[in-house]
Order: structure tokens, then C-alpha cells, then sequence
């Protein structure tokens, strides 16, 4: 409507001048109106098909900070393009850039620029170029390019992993039943070993770098050398956390990226805090082939890895984690959700212990749908019991 308008208005001031100033000028200008929407027309028909756009920039940015994007323009050919009007699209997590960018291409084969999204919400993102036309005759005409679009790239916003003290409710109830379960596999192994004259488990050397706590003192001793158990044996002593970035298809899309940003910050950083306590954890989470994938977690930089590969993950709607496969030889299972109603209740029917299971949520307004304790990260970095 805008550029009916703006041609009306040309139009009436060409025949303004025509009748009332300059006859002769007049014919000029209307020869030229008419004939440069044709000229403009060629070019922007042309230009549509042999215009590619691409754009690259980082897997990852922190929260707080602005992913630089490099866009690159490039021509079929000689001759040369109209102008090109280009759009990219954001999601959420980062602020929306709704502006549109307009270039020409003329005697170089290609051009290039940089454009920059502020990162808001900690989370999965994405950029792409939602549209890239060919535009003529002053922007009146405009047609969409033909060739195909530049794939969206999955962006990691890596959230502020907040620090959580030990003195924290939740961490002293995991480590009580990790001292437990300790204890008892300790009682457990003197009996086999009193019977057998070996210990129940299977050992091999230490190996720098193996967790402390693996090491089997009694063994080390009678061998004098440091023999450490092997991971299906430390595994009953280990926690199990479970996150489940549940997203509902009827949620509305911030408020969802709002509670996993949350959740996230909770799980690591409780992750971050058995860590450096000395207790290592079993970590069950959907990688980035949507496969269900466990992973034991007993070094302090592993925490840093494991949030990348959870951020590469796009969400799926209606996608619950599988914990079917998952075993009960852990001391204690916390699952890490966004969601607890409707089809939480199959997660919660497969945990292989529900008297030392718990679940983990982003606050108090998602607590509803199930008898396990309920925890939740507030604002001062402490872990609350709902």
C-alpha cells in the first residue's frame, strides 16, 4: 500500500510539472519513469537467481555478551546485481534484530559485513536468514531471491553457573546417602575378602588422574602399590542425575527457555559442587542425535564439557528423557525437569529406587503431579526443599 501510494504521489508530481512548468522537460522525466522500472525490472530479475548468501559465526556465546555473525554476499556472473535486501531471524534466546539489511553488488564478485545479537537467555538458540530478495526501482518492486537459503546454526548461550555452598540442603542428604552406600560396599568387600583373600570387585592399577575415592586402600596396602576398583563397582555409591529439558508444544516459547535456563543453572551447579567435594556422579541426559546418553562425571573441567553438549541440543517438543535403561546400582536419583505433569508420571514409574529418588524443578510453580521430594535453586544460590 505504502508504494502505491509513493508512485501516486510521483506520478501527480510529473504531471504537475509536464502541464504547468516545462513541457519539454516533462517528456523527458516521463520517458525516464517509464523506462527505468523497466531497466530496474531486468536487473532485479536477474539478480534473483544468481545471488548466494551464507554467514558463519561461533557454536558458543556466554550469556551477557553478542555473538558476532559474518554474512558474506556473493555473485554469479559480471554483471551487475540490484540491490539485495537480506533478514535474519533470531530465536528468542537472543534480543531480536528486526532490521533489514540492504547491499549492492557491482564490480567486486563478492562482499562481506558483520552483524551482532545480544545473548539474553542461557540456552539452545538459533540463527538464520529468514529472507534475501532482489529489489528494484527504488525499493518499489522487490522479488525473493531463487536460490536456496543458508541452513540455521544451532548457537550455544552458555548461562552464569551459579555457586552453591556445601552447606546446602540437598548436597548434605546426597552426601549422606553417598557415605551410606560407602560404607555398606566397604562392609561388603572386607566380608568377600575375609572369605575369598580377595576383594569382591575388579581392580587395577592407579592411574593419575583416577578419582581418589576409587582407590582400595586395603588392597594398596597388601600389594604396596595403589589399586584402584573399577567403575561398575564405584557406581553404587554414585548419584544420578537425570535432566529432562521437557518443553510442552502448547508452552509459549520464552517462558520455556526461561525454566531450562534455570534448571540448567541448578543441575551444574550442583554438578560443579559434588565435584569439587570429592563425590563423583552418574549424568543422563538426550545428546545431540536425541540418543539417550550417560555419562560418569568425576573430573573437575568435565562439568564445562558436558554443558556444551547439552547447549547443542535443539529442543523437541513433547520429548521426554528415557530412563528405562538407566540401573539401580546408584545411591540416590535426582531428575532435573522442566515439567512435572502428564507424562513425567512414566519417568517416575521407571525409577529403579523411589525412596532415594527426588526430583529437581526451576521454581515453585512447577511443582504439581508427583509424591518425590521437590527441590528448587533460589535466588540467593541455595537449594529449597518445595
Amino acid at each position: 500500500m505504502r508504494n502505491i501510494i509513493n508512485a501516486l504521489a510521483i506520478a501527480f508530481l510529473v504531471f504537475i510539472f509536464t502541464f504547468y512548468v516545462d513541457g519539454e522537460m516533462g517528456v523527458i522525466l516521463i520517458a525516464f519513469l517509464l523506462a527505468a522500472p523497466l531497466f530496474s525490472l531486468f536487473f532485479a530479475l536477474y539478480s534473483r537467481k544468481r545471488v548466494h548468501v551464507s554467514f558463519d559465526c561461533d557454536a558458543y556465546v556466554k550469556k551477557g555478551t553478542e555473538l558476532t555473525v559474518n554474512v558474506k554476499v556473493e555473485k554469479e556472473g559480471k554483471f551487475p546485481l540490484s540491490f539485495i535486501e537480506i533478514k535474519f531471524a533470531a530465536s528468542p534466546g537472543f534480543r531480536q534484530n528486526d532490521k533489514t539489511y540492504r547491499l549492492s553488488i557491482l564490480t567486486e564478485s563478492e562482499t562481506e559485513f558483520t552483524i551482532s545479537f545480544p545473548a539474553e537467555i542461557g540456552g539452545n538458540a538459533e540463527i538464520s536468514v529468514e529472507s534475501v530478495y532482489a529489489c528494484g526501482f527504488l525499493g518499489f518492486m522487490k522479488f525473493r531471491a531463487k536460490t536456496p537459503l543458508p541452513e540455521p546454526k544451532g548457537i550455544g548461550i552458555i548461562p552464569d553457573i551459579p555457586e552453591i555452598t556445601a552447606s546446602s540442603q540437598l548436597f548434605r542428604s546426597i552426601a549422606d546417602s553417598v557415605l551410606t552406600s560407602d560404607n555398606d560396599e566397604d562392609n561388603d568387600t572386607v566380608m568377600l575378602f575375609a572369605a575369598n583373600t580377595f576383594p569382591g570387585y575388579e581392580h587395577r592399577e592407579y592411574v593419575q588422574g583416577d578419582p581418589i575415592k576409587r582407590i582400595n586402600w586395603k588392597l594398596s596396602s597388601k600389594k604396596s602399590k595403589l589399586m584402584v576398583r573399577l567403575d561398575e563397582a564405584a557406581s553404587a555409591v554414585q548419584p544420578c542425575l537425570v535432566l529432562d529439558l521437557f518443553r510442552s508444544s502448547s508452552a509459549e516459547t520464552l517462558s520455556s527457555l526461561k525454566k531450562e535456563e534455570k534448571l540448567l543453572q541448578a543441575v551444574f551447579g550442583l554438578i560443579t559442587l559434588l565435584i569439587n567435594q570429592g563425590i563423583a556422579c552418574t549424568f543422563v541426559y538426550r545428546n545431540y542425535n536425541g540418543d539417550i546418553a550417560t555419562e560418569n562425571v568425576d573430573n573437575p573441567d568435565y562439568p564445562m564439557q558436558l554443558l556444551l553438549k547439552v547447549l547443542s541440543v535443539k529442543s523437541v517438543p513433547e520429548q521426554r528423557v528415557d530412563i528405562s535403561l538407566i540401573d539401580g546400582s546408584c545411591c540416590t536419583y535426582i531428575i532435573a525437569t522442566t515439567d512435572l505433569s502428564g507424562s513425567f508420571a512414566q519417568i517416575e514409574g521407571a525409577l529403579p529406587d523411589k525412596e532415594n529418588s527426588c526430583v529437581m524443578i526451576p521454581d515453585v510453580s512447577c511443582h504439581s503431579g508427583t509424591n518425590l521430594q521437590a527441590w528448587y535453586l533460589t535466588e540467593d544460590n541455595n537449594f529449597k526443599l518445595v
